[in-house]
C-alpha cells in the first residue's frame, strides 16, 4: 500500500449489510490508518447515561462552563478510554492532526481546557475505538463492508448523530438504497 492509499482523515460509512451487527449504521472518523494498522473512532452512537459531566465528575474536574452533552460509543476496544475529535484551533503535544478539519485529543489536558473555556470551537467527545490490525480495514473495505467518504467537518461537529449516516451518504452524491451488496464478474 502506497502512501497515497492511506485513509486517515476520511469518515467510514458501514455499508448496508455490514456483516458485523455493532457496526450497522455507523460512521467511524478515521483518524489512523497506515502500515502498522486503523483506528477509527465512533461518532454515529451515543451512550446511554453517560455525559460529559459524568466524565468530569469522576476526573475531579470541575465543570466550570462546559455545556454538558452526550458522549459518543467510539467503539468496542477500550470502552474505558476518552477520546476527544476537536477542531485544530487547540492543541496539547498530545493532539494529532487528523485532517484540515479535526484533531484528536486523548489526555486530560483536552477536557480541563474545555470546563476552563479555553478548549477548541468544536469538539465531541467518545469512550473507546474501532482498532483493525495491519490490512485488516483494507480487506473489510474489499468486502463491502465499508466506504471511505470524505471527512467533512460538518458531519462531524455540525450535523445531529443520528443523522450522520445519511448525511454522509448524501454529501458523496449517493443514494445507499441503490447499493448492492453483490459483485459481478464479466
Amino acid at each position: 500500500m502506497t502512501k497515497a492509499q492511506y485513509l486517515g482523515g476520511r469518515l467510514l460509512l458501514a455499508l448496508p449489510g455490514m456483516p458485523d451487527p455493532r457496526f450497522a449504521g455507523a460512521v467511524l472518523a478515521l483518524c489512523v490508518h497506515d502500515e502498522n494498522g486503523a483506528l477509527g473512532i465512533g461518532i454515529s452512537d451515543v451512550l446511554d447515561g453517560i455525559t460529559l459531566y459524568t466524565l468530569l465528575d469522576d476526573l475531579g474536574i470541575d465543570r466550570g462552563v462546559a455545556p454538558d452533552v452526550e458522549v459518543h460509543h467510539g467503539g468496542p476496544v477500550e470502552p474505558q478510554r476518552g477520546f476527544v475529535l476537536h477542531s485544530p484551533d487547540w492543541g496539547a503535544d498530545s493532539s494529532m492532526r487528523v485532517n484540515e478539519h479535526w484533531s484528536l485529543s486523548g489526555s486530560r489536558d483536552i477536557l480541563q481546557a474545555i470546563a476552563d473555556g479555553t478548549g477548541p470551537a468544536q469538539w465531541l467527545i467518545a469512550l473507546g475505538y474501532a482498532g483493525w490490525g495491519p490490512g485488516q480495514l483494507d480487506g473489510e473495505m474489499r468486502e463491502h463492508g465499508w466506504y471511505a467518504a470524505e471527512g467533512r467537518g460538518t458531519i462531524l461537529f455540525d450535523t445531529d448523530t443520528d443523522d450522520r449516516w445519511t448525511q454522509s451518504w448524501a454529501a458523496e452524491g449517493i443514494d445507499p438504497a441503490h447499493l448492492s451488496m453483490q459483485t459481478g464478474r464479466a
